[in-house]
């Protein structure tokens, strides 16, 4: 009878102590006020373009009623600032004050201010396609010479693309590797540059943490990607968090040298010996191309990826690859050094900007964002906007 009572004493003890009270379900929202440097445990995230208006727990307990539970929602939109000057060169020693955020036209209050020069990782994309042979040597000493702009803790990837994509380094920062992979790429057959952009995007960046960048060797010229295109690779790189440096070779007078023959017949070569001569057509004659003496012009009907439209597509849409991300585009005729330690210099030092938008907006919305910096002769690189998941 004793040990009876003792046991019932001892459930009302524990049930009076269970205490009702609401469960917080919180995110990951940053407490960040003012012009400050994080500590990396409350480092704010730098959001992906989407940017998630509602963040909540999933794991909340079934006896927990919906009225006990307070949600706490977050929208903090941040991103990647570079600041430069009229010669390309980053600004350093910019203050919040500096800057001012609009989105859709409506200035935001920035809530979250960071500049700090960090390590970065960077995907070098090398065109290997047949309308880059004859600028392969060109394109892989620029590569090379790129990595060698580069500090102790940046990494680089290496990939290869022709109609297939192929990795040739994994991530790393060792600078023998990266050479020999660099060195090792070989031709294939036609060109799937949107395919390849759709891989590095959807596979390799978002494996990579941190700061990164895609430095993308070609002539822009697609002719045989199936499972993307100009428009849809566009959208996804709004929506990464990685800039593009797209690097631009003019290949369309190696295109358009008049000399069939090669790759079954789908691309030109230049002729073995001088043009025109006997002996070179019908040795073009015998290895199974099609005779075409003098250059063509660049309207011409030829091989897909030859036109001078289909070229001025390529070029068009390095530019927008390049806007979409916040990065740059360049011309490879020009001073490539120059433009590799000014691509350095902005990955290291960015700014990242972050402001909390006066209207949280539906699921699907485009949001337009611009940045200005409070000072004259200046340029800045920032996305110009995101999409509300």
């Amino acid at each position: 009878m004793l040990v009876s009572f003792a046991l019932l004493a001892l459930g009302a003890a524990a049930q009076s102590g269970q205490v009702s009270r609401p469960r917080v379900v919180t995110s990951n929202k940053p407490t960040l006020k003012g012009d400050t440097t994080v500590q990396a445990e409350k480092r704010a995230p730098v959001l992906q373009g989407q940017v998630k208006t509602q963040e909540t727990s999933d794991k909340v307990e079934e006896s927990v009623d919906d009225e006990d539970v307070i949600r706490v929602e977050t929208n903090l939109v941040t991103m990647p600032v570079s600041v430069l000057d009229r010669d390309g060169r980053f600004i350093s020693g910019l203050t919040q004050r500096d800057f001012q955020v609009f989105e859709n036209g409506v200035q935001q209050k920035i809530e979250y201010f960071q500049s700090v020069e960090q390590p970065f990782t960077v995907i070098l994309m090398i065109d290997v396609s047949p309308s880059t042979q004859f600028k392969i040597e060109e394109i892989q000493d620029a590569a090379i010479s790129f990595v060698n702009q580069l500090r102790r803790d940046d990494k680089v990837m290496v990939i290869a693309f022709d109609d297939k994509v192929s990795v040739l380094s994994p991530v790393t920062n060792d600078r023998r590797v990266l050479q020999n992979a660099i060195r090792q790429s070989r031709f294939g057959d036609g060109t799937s540059l949107y395919e390849a952009v759709d891989v590095v995007l959807n596979q390799q960046l978002p494996r990579i943490p941190g700061r990164k960048a895609v430095v993308l060797f070609t002539d822009g010229v697609d002719t045989t990607s199936r499972r993307a295109n100009y428009q849809s690779t566009l959208r996804q790189t709004e929506e990464s968090e990685a800039l593009f440096y797209p690097i631009r070779y003019d290949t369309s007078s190696d295109m358009n040298g008049g000399w069939g023959g090669g790759g079954g017949g789908n691309y030109p070569r230049r002729p073995p010996t001088s043009t025109g001569t006997i002996g070179s057509i019908i040795g073009v004659i015998l290895s199974g191309g099609n005779v075409q003496i003098g250059r063509g012009g660049g309207n011409r009907r030829g091989p897909a990826g030859s036109s001078s439209s289909e070229y001025e597509t390529g070029r068009r849409y390095l530019d927008e690859l390049a806007r979409a991300s916040g990065g740059r585009s360049f011309e490879a005729r020009n001073d490539l050094n120059v433009a590799f330690a000014g691509i350095a210099e902005e990955l290291r030092r960015q700014y990242s900007l972050g402001y909390y938008p006066e209207s949280a907006g539906k699921s699907g919305d485009r949001r337009q964002i611009r940045v200005r910096v409070m000072r004259p002769n200046l340029v800045v690189k920032a996305k110009t906007s995101y999409i509300v998941k």
